[in-house]
């Protein structure tokens, strides 16, 4: 039976790989490809993309009925590894990936309601690359099932280096309103609205995580479980905070406005339970848990050097994260297998935003011969609505937003695909 299921199980693989990219919860993208720890062989490389295109706009802003376009951005994840087995028994993987991230650029409707604080916010982006080594330890001969086989242990363990880049540019009040309201940006204010932004960016070096885990598996019915950690990781980045002329782009102040920040934050830490087992000749069924340790972005901490320094925040206070994944794939030729999955992502978000509760239909397929193979998979998620409450003062912090605002059911979309070669 193992033979029957080699080319099913790569496919499946890849189809997880697209669902985790489509649906990710919080800031999630992609996820380090550890699972080609698994595969057989001395050799094993395998490296593709995901294109994800969320569809989400605000329904009102304010109590009106919204008039901007949708303000997510498509986005591309790459994901990469290569294994090699260093003995019989001990194998090790590089992988890469982008691991969070999130883009978004608000319509002129959002700009103006957010400057009730005195900033409305236009674009903001952020994203993180994954390096990781991850080696894994197998143990022949842990169990005997009769008929079955007998089972092997995997003793996992590895590190990962993460950088963490972030911009966000905002269109400034007045400098009469910003003064008014004790604004320590009041001197970059323009003699009209929207005359001048700023662009707030950092920049953080690469900084140290790990993961851990064990698999069990029994090759010859395809049965595997596997339970994987990965550690948060703290950033601190320096940066600065540039202001312009919103017309010409130009520094104000002949270049001297440009303010040196500080930040820190972190990004969680997530564990990760993975079970699979053949059901039938050329039949296999697959899932997961995912917790994913959301509540530890409660707010990201930055400092403005005015030069004095001026503590400042960005508010989320998000809960945990869970992700529930099913799914079966099917042999359809000797050449071809076909997968399909259903996922459950927990939205994240309280008071702040709309990460909402999410529901993504997945499908892939893998073609294959002896050494290669590609896979290829599509997915569509359904985002369920929400809404946000103005806070008590626009600017003071607290729950709620500058501005209140809703979002109804949206949609979200996903191709990808993947080329594997084992040798």
């Amino acid at each position: 039976m193992t033979g029957t299921f080699k080319a099913l199980i790569a496919g499946v693989a890849g189809a997880t790989v697209l669902v985790g990219a489509a649906q990710a919860g919080g800031f999630s993208r992609g996820t380090a490809d550890t699972d080609i720890l698994f595969e057989e062989g001395n050799f094993s490389m395998r490296a593709g993309a995901t294109i994800v295109s969320p569809q989400r706009g605000y329904a009102t802003i304010g109590g009106v009925a919204a008039t901007d376009g949708n303000y997510t951005e498509s986005y591309i994840v790459p994901n990469a590894a290569i294994k090699l087995n260093l003995t019989d028994d001990a194998r090790c993987a590089g992988t890469y990936t982008e691991s969070f991230g999130g883009d978004a650029n608000y319509g002129m409707q959002a700009i103006m309601a957010g400057l009730a604080d005195g900033t409305g916010t236009s674009s903001r982006t952020f994203s993180t690359n994954e390096f990781g080594l991850t080696c894994a330890y197998k143990i022949d001969n842990v169990g005997n099932f009769d008929g079955l086989g007998s089972g092997r242990l995997f003793i996992i363990g590895g590190v990962f280096a993460e950088d963490f880049t972030y911009a966000e540019t905002v269109r400034l009040a007045s400098a009469a309103q910003l003064a008014a309201g004790g604004s320590p940006l009041a001197p970059f204010g323009g003699p009209v609205p929207m005359a001048t932004s700023g662009t707030l960016s950092f920049n953080g070096d690469y900084e140290l995580g790990y993961r851990i885990g064990l698999g069990y598996e029994i090759p010859e019915i395809a049965a595997r479980v596997q339970l994987l950690y990965r550690s948060q990781v703290e950033h601190s980045p320096g940066g600065q905070f540039r202001f312009f002329n919103t017309a010409t782009g130009a520094t104000l102040a002949g270049g001297a406005a440009v303010l040196q920040t500080r930040g820190n934050g972190t990004l969680p830490q997530s564990l990760e339970l993975k079970v699979q087992s053949g059901v039938a000749p050329g039949t296999l069924v697959f899932g997961s848990v995912k917790w994913t340790d959301w509540s530890v972005l409660q707010t990201l901490d930055y400092t403005i050097f005015t030069p004095a320094p001026v503590p400042t925040r960005l508010e989320y206070f998000w809960k945990d994260g869970w992700t529930v994944s099913g799914g079966v794939g099917r042999q359809v030729t000797d050449w071809l297998a076909a997968s399909a999955t259903v996922t459950w992502d927990q939205g994240v978000s309280t008071t702040e935003d709309v990460f909402t509760d999410t529901w993504t239909f997945a499908a892939g397929i893998e073609m294959s011969n002896e050494r290669a193979s590609l896979q290829l998979g599509g997915a569509i998620s359904y985002l369920t609505g929400g809404s946000v409450a103005r806070e008590a003062i626009p600017g003071r912090g607290g729950p709620g937003d500058t501005f209140a605002y809703t979002v109804g059911s949206d949609w979200s979309y996903a191709l990808g695909g993947r080329f594997s070669v084992d040798w």
